[in-house]
């Protein structure tokens, strides 16, 4: 009896401290997931869902290493991989259903009167009463009918999933633009700055030469006056022109996952070539390609399969069910025929029990519950097809106007070729007529001014061009023939 009022006074402690500490290791929110742990859950896609970080580049940066990096540090990538992961053990919950499912259940109760330890199973059989009584069993159950809810809500689970990879495919493809379209945003900040840089030099050998010649009285004061006032505002613009591409490295930066203020150095080329598109021909792609216009589809399939289990609800439920264990006093028995056993024999006393059959569960009456959810279905059903709708017509706009920006662009780039070869040849000439004294400052400055505006423009429809070639791919999901 010592050893049961111990294990009783145990059992107690725990029933007192189990409620208050639910978990004797809580999870730290902030601590980094081990990969080891999510490569258990089986993520279709991509081959390697955990890349290792990258670190700030030591060397000059190219458009594709800078791709490569940000998909490997992006946290918005980072976080719709687990996305993905989170999709895939949801469709490995769903698929669990289709199982039986085993536990075992036990328990330990003392009564305050004696109880019997189970009813009679046999006539004249003499029954067992204890005040302390405990039970041990292993349940089988296994669904056989459920009208079609498990299947339907496997395939739900597994169009989520496949949705769930779709907006993966789109958040990279959209990091790739970003990056490209900020990429291509230096490289012709980079060109602006040299230009200025350029003319801040040309501007100072034009002070120079203006103060030589006033030094001989072929120029007016204000001729040296006005260079100074233009080679300050130079200098000014290109202090400007720097801090904003400070600001564009920090945005790749954060765009690249980098923490520290790397000092990135960019290598690449803003190049131009003819390009024809038809927004007729690549519309019809792009609905076939996008991946985020694919999700959609995928999530009104999956919406569709959630009616189907909604509407199961109304079915009956077949299930095969089984147990088998033990029942047992658990201390001394207190037996009302003692001749059941010798009082030197009585102690706990245990049997086996078991059973198995088939149970079926049909609902007759649930207050509306069923009926209201498969209205909410249908009601989240026609939500999703009016989004796949939305979508379908942001989809066409997005290749238009992306075609109309390639073209515009294009016609940008080849005007301003052709005016900037004006410029420079501008420039040249009024230099040299103030040179010989037949012409005034104010004409080499306006055409140096000119030049300058030229090359800026120029190089800045470069950088459009690209972008928007970068935009056209996007709109359309994929490499462009």
């Amino acid at each position: 009896m010592k050893f049961n009022q111990i294990t009783n006074m145990v059992a107690v402690t725990i029933a007192l401290l189990l409620p208050s500490c639910a978990v004797i290791s809580p999870t730290d929110a902030y601590a980094p997931v081990p990969a080891a742990r999510a490569s258990r859950v089986r993520i279709p896609t991509p081959s390697r869902p955990f890349p290792e970080k990258e670190t700030a580049p030591k060397g000059k940066l190219t458009l594709e290493r800078s791709i490569e990096i940000a998909l490997a540090n992006n946290p918005e990538v980072a976080a719709t991989l687990w996305d993905v992961s989170v999709a895939g053990a949801r469709a490995d919950q769903a698929k669990a259903a289709r199982w039986p499912t085993l536990i075992y259940e036990g328990n330990y109760i003392k009564y305050l009167n004696s109880r019997p330890l189970w009813e009679a199973r046999y006539n004249n059989e003499r029954r067992l009463f204890s005040k302390q009584q405990s039970r041990g069993d292993v349940l089988l159950k296994l669904p056989l009918f459920t009208g079609g809810r498990i299947i339907n809500d496997i395939k739900a689970a597994e169009l989520v999933r496949l949705a769930e990879e779709n907006r993966l495919s789109r958040t990279r493809d959209e990091l790739i633009f970003n990056v490209s379209s900020t990429f291509y945003a230096i490289l012709s900040q980079e060109k602006v700055i040299d230009s200025l840089r350029f003319s801040l030099e040309a501007m100072e050998e034009q002070r120079k030469k203006t103060a030589a010649m006033l030094e001989v009285a072929k120029v007016a004061k204000v001729d040296l006056l006005r260079t100074e006032v233009r080679l300050a505002d130079l200098q000014q613009s290109l202090e400007r022109e720097t801090n904003v591409q400070d600001i564009q490295k920090r945005l790749l930066a954060t765009l690249l996952g980098l923490d520290e203020k790397a000092a990135l150095k960019i290598d690449g080329k803003l190049t131009f070539e003819k390009k024809g598109f038809s927004s007729e021909q690549l519309v019809p792609l792009a609905l076939d390609r996008r991946p985020d216009y694919q999700a959609a589809r995928d999530k009104v399939e999956a919406q569709a399969k959630r009616v189907d289990v909604a509407r199961a609800g109304h079915a009956p439920n077949v299930n095969l069910v089984g147990s088998y264990g033990y029942r047992g006093t658990g201390a001394v028995g207190v037996m009302d025929d003692r001749s059941i056993r010798s009082p030197q024999n009585r102690g706990p006393w245990y049997d086996d029990d078991g059973q198995v059959g088939v149970v079926l569960t049909l609902p007759l009456f649930e207050g509306g519950r069923i009926t209201a959810k498969v209205k909410e279905e249908w009601a989240a059903l026609a939500a999703a097809q009016e989004r796949l709708r939305k979508l379908n017509l942001q989809v066409r706009q997005e290749v238009e106007v992306a075609v109309l920006d390639v073209r515009s662009s294009s016609e940008r780039v080849k005007a301003t070729e052709k005016a900037l070869e004006q410029a420079r040849e501008s420039l040249r000439i009024e230099t040299l007529k103030y040179s010989l004294g037949s012409g005034s400052i104010t004409d080499v400055l306006d055409a140096q001014a000119a030049l300058l505006q030229t090359e800026t423009t120029y190089y800045r429809a470069l950088s459009d061009f690209r972008t928007a070639i970068a935009r056209l791919k996007l709109a359309v999901g994929g490499e462009l023939s």
